[in-house]
């Protein structure tokens, strides 16, 4: 080994959110990291906007929710509004449930924001040592560990290599770690090539007593990018991108608005993606983020499936670097979340083709002279398209660190339930990440509608301890027992895992299946790994469930 080399648990390739929130995430347990990203900075383009109610628990556990709130948009902004331009008038508008308003399945709501305002505040959330203008040039992994060589633009391209234990790549939707890998990918692929342009208006008279996150026109999508100002519009590429007169097509796509002037600051283009990647691991090295699953913007679910990744990978990392867990459990991450990634995606192209459908119809009928009459006007979603509870907070996972009845393992002579399909069941959607969009229109109930369960493989559903203290609250890096008594399962074994026992009312504990000896224990990731109903049956429960849960070696 060189003695100019790194040596780290985790090398995290690629600075957006889910790179720094896994990084946030890792240093909770110790694990020493480092971080490199090819930009020279975080970004400067707004980008994703959509905070979503899971999500913000994940940052309320990391102390951050509060900061990332107070530099976002109101709740009052969690609407999407549809009109022909937009200084027009709207012809229909809809809730962002979650977003909108606080909601009881929730200590937190969601929250509209830029990008460029939540990477700082990740980037201020741990200490570990980030690298920017640094790209991965190289990967080998041997038995133990992988080295990474390095490249660093700031410093006249000099090489380096690091020693990772295990190497996180969140590194984009044009993933160099994917592509190093030979991982393929299932989907649609590229949906068409987009832009955003980034500009400074005044357009409080059309927007400001109908506040939005996004609104829909007939010729693009605009979005207000902070409380204090500044506009973004996305759309289509024109042919011939490099002669547009880009403040000639935002006037046309503002309207008639009493001599509006757009002020262009930025201009980005880039390619709308719809993808899940064949695998989520080779060996040592696993994708997150858009390296795994790279969704449409419609919706705001791309960068929120790539947080709820990481939230369900790094405690398995730690588990396994620090020693309380076997390697086997890093054998969970891909059957939990590469299910997730195809309903994700299949959700998303159904929204993006819906839209894209719907605003070209608008804008012909616009050309065409006169507006549509109202029993004309064909709607690109209902309410119900908006209310993605049952997807933002009713994943379920089926993986051997979630056990059945009682504790146990589930039965190999049992298997889990198959639909028509021959998926396993989650929903109502089969795991086949490969879609085109055509098979669901995005409105299946299981994504829109939400029902609290406290069975094992769920997020653990939220309840008030106190009057300001969640269930969701009660969680950390740690498990956690849930209990209605405590004293009893405090004589259970759970050395070498971390773990904490909290005391269930006997309501809560009946609202969550348990009877008055009964127990839950929830993961570190918030989802329920085991429950007993009632009594435990043997001394041993609870430490052979976090054995089987772990994959630790047994005595």
């Amino acid at each position: 080994m060189s003695v100019a080399d790194t040596e780290v648990d985790v090398l995290i390739v690629g600075g957006g959110p889910v790179g720094l929130t896994a990084r946030a995430l890792l240093e909770r347990w110790g694990v020493r990291t480092l971080l490199v990203e090819k930009r020279r900075a975080l970004s400067p383009f707004p980008r994703s906007r959509l905070v979503n109610a899971r999500s913000m628990e994940i940052y309320r556990q990391l102390g951050l929710a509060e900061g990332i709130a107070s530099r976002a948009f109101a709740p009052r902004f969690g609407h999407i509004r549809f009109r022909d331009t937009l200084c027009g008038g709207d012809f229909a508008s809809a809730p962002v449930a979650g977003v909108n308003a606080p909601i009881p399945e929730s200590p937190v709501i969601g929250v509209v924001t830029s990008q460029d305002r939540l990477e700082p505040v990740l980037l201020a959330a741990a200490e570990a040592r980030v690298r920017f203008g640094v790209e991965l040039a190289g990967l080998a992994e041997g038995p133990r560990d992988v080295v990474a060589s390095l490249v660093d633009h700031r410093h006249d391209g000099a090489r380096t290599r690091v020693r990772a234990r295990y190497v996180l790549a969140a590194d984009g939707a044009n993933s160099s770690v994917r592509r190093r890998l030979g991982i393929g990918t299932t989907g649609p692929g590229a949906l068409g090539d987009f832009t955003t342009v980034v500009f400074d208006a005044d357009l409080g008279r059309w927007c400001a007593d109908r506040p939005a996150g996004v609104y829909f026109t007939a010729h693009g999508s605009f979005a207000p990018l902070y409380p204090e100002g500044g506009w973004a519009w996305f759309g289509p590429t024109p042919e011939d991108p490099a002669d547009v007169d880009w403040p000639a097509l935002l006037a046309r796509a503002l309207g008639p608005g009493d001599g509006v002037r757009a002020d262009v600051l930025r201009v980005q283009h880039w390619v709308m993606n719809a993808f899940v990647a064949e695998r989520l691991r080779s060996g040592r090295i696993l994708l997150a983020g858009d390296a795994a699953h790279a969704v449409p913007v419609f919706g705001g679910l791309g960068m929120n499936a790539g947080l709820a990744d990481v939230h369900n990978l790094c405690w398995k990392l730690a588990g396994v670097l620090r020693g309380w867990a076997g390697p086997g459990l890093l054998d969970t991450y891909e059957p939990e979340r590469l299910p997730v990634a195809g309903r994700t995606l299949r959700r998303t192209v159904a929204n993006t083709r819906r839209a894209l459908d719907v605003q070209g119809r608008r804008r012909e009928r616009c050309a065409s002279g006169g507006p549509a009459r109202h029993e004309e006007i064909e709607l690109p979603w209902s309410e119900g398209f908006f209310a993605q509870l049952g997807l933002v907070l009713g994943v379920a996972y089926r993986s051997g660190a979630v056990l059945g009845g009682d504790g146990t393992a589930p039965d190999a002579d049992h298997p889990e339930p198959r639909d028509a399909d021959g998926g396993h069941t989650d929903g109502g959607h089969t795991d086949d990440a490969e879609t085109d969009g055509a098979e669901t229109d995005g409105t299946d109930g299981a994504d829109t509608h939400y029902v609290p369960t406290a069975e094992p493989g769920h997020r653990m559903p939220h309840l008030w301890l106190t009057r300001d203290r969640s269930t969701l609250d009660a969680l950390g890096p740690w498990f956690t027992l849930l209990t209605a008594d405590p004293a009893l399962w405090a004589h259970q074994s759970a050395l070498p895992w971390p773990l904490r026992i909290e005391p269930l009312s006997g309501e809560h504990a009946r609202r969550c299946g348990l009877a008055p000896h009964g127990a839950l224990l929830v993961r570190p990731d918030g989802h329920i790994g085991a429950r007993w109903r009632g009594r435990p049956p043997a001394a041993s429960s609870l430490h052979d469930a976090l054995t089987t849960i772990t994959s630790a070696p047994r005595p």
